[in-house]
């Protein structure tokens, strides 16, 4: 994905340049500062949930201990 991202962004740039057009050559650049930092939710687990639930111990079910000497 992240490869796509880069070659799209180039030739958004590229394009962009081409037809001297300053909004697309801001959005390729956009595009391309998204894919070096690698952030968005196409990568690096963005929009992942969690595979832990976390459970909370209440106090009424806690089991008591006494020490024995």
């Amino acid at each position: 994905m992240r490869i796509l991202r880069m070659v799209l962004s180039v030739i958004i740039i590229i394009q962009a340049v081409s037809v001297h057009d300053t909004a697309m050559s801001i959005a390729g650049i956009c595009l391309m500062g998204i894919t070096l930092a690698n952030i968005g939710c196409c990568g690096a687990n963005g929009c992942a949930v969690p595979n832990y639930k976390k459970t909370e111990v209440k106090k009424e079910e806690m089991i008591p201990y006494e020490e024995i000497h």
